[in-house]
């Protein structure tokens, strides 16, 4: 636990800057937020500009950029990239600009192909992530064997959005991107992308239908792990006699992305304007 008393405690209790190209994050924050309820949250929805998946590298480095130095002037003790386009495409450049920590997240590739037993994986990604070298090479390096499918899955990011979630055309998207890897026996499916894990529901729906035994893997919990880690290893850990506050930012803030947040989130949320 922190000492008050610290002349470092007032950057001890600075906020913790957690950002996405929109809402998929809130899967990442939520984790972190049941996990270090005492920490000081600031959440950053990139809207205006999502998804990232379908935008050139250039436009994904400037916008991460922009944001991250917009939480770093907002007192931010660490980042936390909470998008897989954004963090394969752009945290390298971004970790040589800061001094302060960058958690990035990525897919949980090594995991996934140590577990499954049929040695068949597949990974749920965005257009931008399925192209990226970094990310085959992340592939090639945690695969153990396993052949590893790689499935882009374009629409999917809009679908949650647009808060269209449990809607007709999500469910048949949904199913074009997994039918294909349960014809093809895999056992572990990796959800490559912060806005999937609020589809779990309806991939589990569709598996369970098509008599499937595949085991879904997320990041959120790995990704907060690793945070925990650079918070005491920085010795920057908030005291946790205190509650901390979350905040939310939108770069498109509106009526509707205020409820779409407060939905995804599960309780209300006062959203502002970026």
């Amino acid at each position: 636990m922190t000492n008050t008393t610290d002349p470092n405690s007032t950057f001890d209790n600075a906020p913790i800057g957690i950002f996405d190209s929109g809402v998929g994050g809130l899967s990442i924050a939520k984790c972190i937020s049941e996990q270090l309820p005492h920490e000081n949250l600031v959440y950053v929805a990139d809207t205006l500009h999502a998804p990232y998946g379908d935008k050139s590298i250039e436009l994904i480095i400037e916008r991460v950029n922009t944001i991250a130095h917009h939480l770093v002037k907002q007192g931010a003790k660490v980042l936390v990239i909470a998008c897989n386009t954004a963090t394969v495409n752009a945290v390298t450049q971004l970790r040589e600009q800061l001094s302060i920590p960058i958690i990035g997240v990525e897919p949980a590739i090594k995991p996934a192909a140590l577990q499954s037993e049929s040695k068949k994986v597949a990974v749920l990604v965005t257009q931008a992530t399925s192209e990226n070298s970094q990310f085959k090479s992340l592939i090639a390096k945690h695969q153990n064997g396993a052949e590893v499918f790689i499935q882009p899955c374009p629409g999917l990011v809009e679908k949650v959005e647009q808060g269209l979630i449990d809607n007709h055309c999500c469910e048949q998207l949904l199913r074009s991107y997994l039918s294909p890897l349960i014809a093809k026996k895999v056992d572990r499916i990796v959800l490559g992308c912060t806005h999937y894990p609020f589809l779990l529901q309806q991939i589990e729906r569709i598996i369970k239908e098509e008599n499937a035994s595949i085991t879904l893997v997320e990041t959120a919990l790995p990704v907060t792990l690793q945070l925990i880690n650079q918070l005491e290893k920085h010795n920057i850990s908030a005291s946790k006699s205190r509650q901390g506050t979350r905040l939310f930012y939108s770069s498109q803030q509106s009526e509707y992305q205020q409820q779409l947040f407060s939905k995804l989130w599960q309780s209300p949320v006062a959203l502002k304007a970026l």
